[in-house]
């Protein structure tokens, strides 16, 4: 078994959580149809992307958000998938 440097398990823990609340937050503002101060599509991608995808994909499946999205549906999980791998392969590595 590998063990993780535990600031980056730190900020994975952090950006997980941060990325889980963004979704919630945004699914609030949809579910009271505040359209002006919702977040950007792009921002909640980039949350997921910046190794949040854990934390966005439980959002996802937990609050019903952004299900029916291909891109939401298709980028969080392959975010996910390709983050495991290169921790994985990185670790292995190092």
């Amino acid at each position: 078994m590998f063990q993780l440097n535990k600031y980056f398990l730190y900020y994975l823990i952090f950006i997980n959580i941060f990325s889980f609340i963004l979704f919630y937050i945004d699914k609030r503002r949809a579910v009271k149809n505040n359209t002006r101060n919702r977040i950007s599509e792009n921002n909640l991608l980039l949350s997921a992307f910046l190794f949040g995808s854990l934390g966005a994909l439980i959002a996802m499946l937990l609050f019903h958000h952004k299900t029916k999205k291909l891109k939401f549906k298709i980028l969080v999980p392959l975010f996910l998938i390709v983050q495991v791998i290169g921790i994985y392969y990185f670790k292995v590595l190092y």
